[in-house]
């Protein structure tokens, strides 16, 4: 019994071991829920079989290494722990390394304010914002993940950690994409997937790698939005158009698939040539007609029609109506066509010399009346002008719409046609003879006449004759009478009595006077 406590004895004394301190000891036994060690102190050690990672592995004589937290008294036994062993070991890895940007493997445990908290053999916080490359909705799901983690900052004095999974993943992400960036070249035809759609492009995933298709690059011809192309998900053959590996980006093009229809285009268009297209875009200065997809060509506002003042082609066009259109010229170079949608359609003014002789009455409507004339339309698209001057032989007509109508029928004669210039000159008083000479051939000086009132002006007053002509009487041959009292005076229908005073046969004008007339009638 004694030699029993003296071994016990020495075999405490053998060696000091302090509260705190990592040591080695021997799995003595292994029992269902703990686990016996010996330490080499005064007395063996109980864990609980929970602190090992891997405890179906512990047999009798495998070597642990466990932290020593003191002695139990009432249990007689060392108070160990395999987890705080563990921690301190990874914890003096971590300064024996003393390294920020080291890479640890752990388990996401447990979700704390701003992340989570991570076992490396220790506990390390993990931001929220470094978990993942993308922003995290469901933080719930990474709870118990196993992976591996980047060390990005150390606090020696509290013994913190901070770690990050998403520097890690960028890391390797970043070194795949440096990989398939250097297996890929120009001109290279690759598949990939539509992972993103924009209004100026697609993003195509390549593998590791995103490459841009843009909207200018998808056809030759014309593309309203990157969708009428393509759909996400859609598994699509590009070819490789440019590589930019200082910012890892490529340029992706669908339409150099095919060859650009611009360098064969003189074989299938040459000036004069008839042909029907689409119109795609309207301007104000004209309209884009497509040929074919990747060709397209300009109709000016000048060249849509032969008659028609057109103020916008959207007069006249609407996008995605086919018109004819006759090719004006042709720039291969600079990929250039000018189209000619009036070429297309019968010039009515080449037939209006024949249709339309010096002399001819013809009938037209009264499109359009201003201070110097009417706008007779003859047929669609031709029209002609019937000056103030040539409405009357006997009355001179201050505004034309005082005797015409607009949308009324009138006949009329022509007196001009100038088809290049796209006039034509009408005459109504040429309907009928001039009758002036034979209505004035009795009109001598002092001859007494009556007449009516049609104008007053602040230098006299125009009158109707019986027969129809018109007189001036100037106010200075009105007695007692000046300009101003002219309105006050007299109004229009009045009736006077006047003499001819004279008759100007060149000028056609009748001068009349009431000098020597009583004025009434």
């Amino acid at each position: 019994m004694h030699s029993q406590f003296s071994e016990l004895y020495e075999k405490s004394l053998s060696r000091d071991i302090l509260v705190g301190e990592v040591v080695k000891g021997t799995v003595i036994a292994v029992h269902d829920r703990e686990v016996v060690v010996d330490i080499g102190y005064k007395a063996e050690g109980i864990l609980a079989k929970d602190e090992f990672l891997q405890p179906e592995t512990l047999t009798v004589g495998s070597e642990v290494e466990v932290l020593f937290e003191g002695f139990d008294d009432v249990e007689g036994s060392a108070i160990l722990s395999k987890r705080k062993a563990d921690r301190q070991k990874t914890w003096n890895d971590i300064l024996s390394n003393a390294e920020e940007g080291a890479i640890v493997e752990g388990r996401i445990s447990r979700k704390v304010r701003g992340g989570f908290m991570v076992d490396i053999g220790m506990e390390a916080f993990l931001p929220a914002s470094l978990v993942d490359i993308k922003p995290v909705r469901n933080q719930d799901a990474f709870i118990g993940l196993q992976s591996k983690f980047l060390v990005v900052k150390i606090n020696h004095k509290r013994k913190n950690v901070v770690v990050s999974r998403k520097d890690l993943l960028e890391k390797s992400r970043n070194e795949a994409r440096t990989e398939k960036l250097s297996t890929l070249k120009v001109g290279q035809v690759v598949k990939g997937k539509v992972k993103n759609i924009t209004d100026f492009g697609v993003f195509i995933d390549l593998g590791n790698l995103d490459g841009l298709l843009h909207i200018t690059d998808m056809s030759w011809g014309r593309v309203s939005h990157p969708s009428d192309l393509a759909k996400l998900g859609d598994e699509i053959e590009v070819v490789v158009i440019a590589i930019d590996q200082a910012k890892q980006k490529i340029s992706l093009g669908l339409k150099q698939k095919g060859s650009d229809p611009w360098g064969t285009v003189d074989q299938r268009y040459s000036i004069g040539n008839q042909v029907c297209g689409r119109v795609v875009n309207i301007l104000p200065y004209g309209a884009f007609v497509e040929l074919e997809p990747g060709i397209e060509g300009l109709v000016h506002i000048s060249e849509l029609s032969w008659t028609k003042r057109v103020n916008h082609p959207s007069e006249i066009l609407s996008i995605g109506m086919e018109l004819d259109v006759v090719i004006l010229s042709l720039d291969k170079e600079a990929k250039k066509i000018s189209l000619g949608a009036k070429q297309a359609q019968e010039n009515p003014w080449t037939a209006a010399a024949n249709k339309y002789q010096v002399g001819n009455r013809v009938t037209g409507t009264i499109r359009n009346l201003t201070d110097y004339g009417a706008f007779i339309e003859l047929e669609p698209g031709i029209e002609g002008l019937l000056h103030v001057s040539d409405i009357s032989w006997t009355h001179k007509v201050a505004k034309p719409s005082d005797v015409l109508k607009k949308g009324d029928p009138v006949e009329v004669m022509i007196l001009a046609v100038d088809t290049e210039a796209k006039k034509i000159s009408l005459g109504m008083k040429q309907l009928t003879d001039d009758p002036w000479v034979d209505l004035t051939k009795n009109f001598l000086t002092g001859l007494e006449l009556q007449a009516k009132i049609t104008r007053i002006v602040n230098f006299g007053l125009f009158v109707e004759l019986d027969n129809g002509l018109e007189g001036l009487i100037h106010v200075s041959e009105i007695p007692d009478c000046s300009g101003q009292d002219l309105a006050k005076q007299y109004k229009i229908g009045d009736t006077l009595r006047c003499s001819i005073l004279n008759v100007d046969q060149e000028g056609r004008k009748i001068a009349l006077t009431c000098k020597n007339e009583s004025l009434s009638a």
